[in-house]
């Protein structure tokens, strides 16, 4: 690395003292500044996770898939903020399209006139290949359906995983009940030792 000689000055680099030669490389020995986080990167940490924490009372989860959703803006404003209920919604898939039926996205409140519906249905968006799979996926599985468990963005596109779920019968929602609170007793156990 050659030094730029600097011989002005009026030049900010210009230093009087060092014989009118400045060298523009940084030194070996300190380090490189951070770069201050970005506000997407720390925005990204902080979106809203919409569970459907009844999902797995309700029904054995068999499989998981990721699906994109088909929103409007206003939608997703209020996604944003947390306004959505999973709570008895399911998908189905009609005319090789996966339709979210029953979840509720509640109103933006500044969208005034240009608010959305809020139990509208929505499109999810899978490839086809994947809806063919998802079919076939039923099909095979009695007593199948797809049940949304989350709702979360990723890198700025909304997406729902969805569930392959068989629904539990009373006994098994009690023995599931009852294994839980037995692990839970194993953890106290454990810990006053």
């Amino acid at each position: 690395m050659v030094p730029l000689a600097r011989n002005d000055a009026q030049d900010p680099l210009y230093c009087p003292g060092m014989g009118n030669v400045k060298s523009t490389t940084r030194s070996l020995t300190t380090p490189p500044r951070a770069r201050p986080s970005s506000p997407k990167t720390s925005a990204h940490n902080h979106t809203p996770h919409i569970e459907n924490r009844r999902a797995y009372h309700d029904y054995f989860i068999l499989d998981k898939f990721e699906a994109g959703l088909a929103l409007v803006g206003s939608e997703v404003k209020s996604l944003r903020q947390g306004g959505a209920q999973l709570a008895g919604s399911f998908a189905i898939i009609r005319n090789g399209q996966v339709l979210l039926m029953g979840c509720h996205i509640k109103e933006y409140e500044q969208a005034n006139q240009f608010n959305h519906d809020p139990t509208r249905v929505r499109t999810l968006l899978l490839h086809r290949r994947e809806i063919r799979r998802l079919e076939q996926r039923m099909a095979k599985e009695e007593g199948a359906a797809l049940i949304p468990l989350t709702i979360y963005f990723k890198r700025g596109f909304a997406k729902v995983s969805l569930g392959l779920a068989r629904g539990k019968a009373k006994y098994d929602k009690r023995e599931a009940i009852k294994a839980r609170d037995a692990a839970m007793q194993m953890r106290r156990a454990m810990r006053r030792r």
